[in-house]
């Protein structure tokens, strides 16, 4: 599940083909309705196994992924660095201070809340992960070419 939550929320921008609300399974449709009844600015994206649904609630954008069982999967957004708990901002300056921001999201799922930053230098990109607030682990590096 941790996997595919991941993988879906790295392809927040390029995903599927986009469908009207006409196109979208019912169970999926229903279950959106009664998890964000309040959400506007409502667009959905169609694949074989998941429907992804971008929204507004609560003055922030969010992402959603349904299985076509009406399933809520998870939810995404992004988040500004302020947004982090502030052990999570103090482990970033000290020890990554020479890197910069490049992507930073959050992942809300059955798993529980996690968050995935990208910080990158001259030389390297570095994925980096904390579950629930805890300390940051390397998720992935590679080296710029």
């Amino acid at each position: 599940m941790k996997k595919i939550i991941y993988v879906l929320a790295l392809t927040i921008i390029s995903f599927g083909a986009k469908a009207s609300e006409t196109n979208v399974n019912s169970r999926v449709l229903e279950a959106f309705k009664a998890d964000f009844n309040h959400a506007t600015n409502v667009q959905w994206t169609i694949t074989n196994d998941v429907s992804k649904v971008s929204f507004n609630y609560n003055d922030i954008s969010y992402y959603a992924f349904y299985n076509n069982n009406g399933e809520l999967m998870g939810t995404t957004r992004y988040v500004t660095l302020l947004n982090l708990p502030i052990k999570l901002q103090s482990s970033l300056r000290n020890d990554y201070g020479n890197y910069w921001v490049s992507n930073l999201f959050e992942v809300n799922n059955a798993d529980g809340l996690a968050y995935y930053i990208t910080i990158e230098d001259a030389d390297s990109k570095i994925v980096l992960k904390s579950d629930n607030g805890k300390d940051w682990t390397k998720h992935s590096k590679k080296v710029k070419a």
